[in-house]
C-alpha cells in the first residue's frame, strides 16, 4: 500500500513538474511575442494623407479631381506645402481651376507652390487653346490705338507696304486678320491699371496666321483697330490704296488720229537708192 501510494506519489510529483515547465515555456513564449511586438511598433512609421498625382502634369494644364488621388505618407517625410484632403484642393465653393505652374511626375506629391490659386492666371501658356500660338506684334501710340488696348481684348490687323513695281508702284492699306485676341502688353498678362502705352502686344493665332503675320511685319508695317466688346460682324475684305484715299481715276487715253497711209516704190538713180511715193492700190 505504501509503495502504491509512493509510486503515485512521484507521478503526481512528475505531472506537476511537467506543467510547471510548460507553463514557463508557454510564458517566455508569450513575453517573446510581447517584445517582438513592441519592438515591430517601434519601427512602424505614422502616416497621413496626402493627395499626389495620378500622371504626368505639365505646365500650364488645368488640375483636375481625376488628376490626384490620396495616398498614406510618413509623416517625418511630407514636404511642406502638401494637401491633405480634397476640398482644400477643390472649394466647394468656386467653379475656377488651378493651373500647373512647374511639371509635376506621377505619383509625386501636390505642393501648393506648383499650382495656382483657383481661377488665377499662370501666364500665356495657359490662356493659349489648342492649335494657338503667341506671336508678338510691334505697336507704338498710333498703331496701338493710344495705349487702350488690354490683354483679352480682340483686334482686327491692318498691313500698310508697298506693292507692285514700276508705274504701279505705291502704298498699300490691307485687313489681313480678322478679330486676333490679344493674351498680352508688353510683358503683362493680366489687367492693366490705366492707359499703357505699349512697345509689343501679344497675340494668339494659328500657326499658318504666324507666318502671315511675321511676313506681313517684315515687309510693311502693322497697325491694330479695337473691336467692340460683343461685336461678332466679321469685317470683308478690305484694301485701299493712295489712288483710292484721294478718289483719283485714270483718265480715259484720246483715241489715237489715224495715220495717213503712205506707199512707196524703191528704184536706183545710178549709185543711190530712193524711195519714190506712188498711189496706194489698197
Amino acid at each position: 500500500m505504501r509503495m502504491i501510494f509512493g509510486l503515485v506519489l512521484l507521478v503526481g510529483i512528475a505531472l506537476a513538474g511537467g506543467a510547471v515547465y510548460l507553463a514557463k515555456d508557454q510564458i517566455g513564449q508569450y513575453k517573446n511575442a510581447i517584445a517582438r511586438a513592441e519592438a515591430a511598433k517601434q519601427k512602424i512609421v505614422p502616416t497621413q494623407t496626402v493627395y499626389v498625382a495620378t500622371r504626368q502634369l505639365k505646365y500650364g494644364e488645368k488640375l483636375e479631381k481625376e488628376d490626384v488621388r490620396p495616398v498614406e505618407f510618413p509623416v517625418t517625410a511630407i514636404p511642406e506645402g502638401t494637401f491633405g484632403d480634397e476640398t482644400s484642393i477643390f472649394p466647394e465653393n468656386t467653379d475656377e481651376h488651378r493651373i500647373v505652374l512647374r511639371p509635376i511626375e506621377k505619383d509625386e506629391a501636390l505642393l501648393a507652390v506648383k499650382v495656382t490659386l483657383p481661377g488665377e492666371d499662370a501666364g500665356l501658356t495657359s490662356r493659349l487653346e489648342r492649335g494657338m500660338r503667341a506671336f508678338a506684334i510691334k505697336v507704338d501710340v498710333s498703331s496701338g490705338v493710344s495705349g487702350f488696348l488690354r490683354p483679352g481684348d480682340t483686334v482686327d490687323v491692318y498691313w500698310t507696304g508697298r506693292t507692285g513695281g514700276g508705274q504701279n508702284r505705291g502704298d498699300v492699306t490691307k485687313l489681313i486678320e480678322n478679330n486676333v485676341q490679344l493674351i498680352a502688353i508688353d510683358q503683362r498678362s493680366g489687367e492693366l491699371e490705366g492707359a499703357l502705352i505699349a512697345r509689343t502686344v501679344t497675340v494668339a493665332v494659328s500657326p499658318n496666321q504666324v507666318a502671315s503675320l511675321a511676313q506681313a511685319q517684315s515687309t510693311g508695317r502693322l497697325s491694330l483697330a479695337l473691336v467692340g466688346a460683343g461685336d461678332d460682324v466679321i469685317a470683308e475684305s478690305i484694301e485701299v490704296d493712295q489712288r483710292d484715299l484721294l478718289g483719283i481715276t485714270e483718265e480715259a487715253k484720246a483715241p489715237e488720229a489715224p495715220k495717213e497711209r503712205v506707199c512707196t516704190i524703191r528704184t536706183r538713180r545710178g549709185a543711190e537708192v530712193v524711195n519714190l511715193p506712188i498711189p496706194c492700190t489698197n
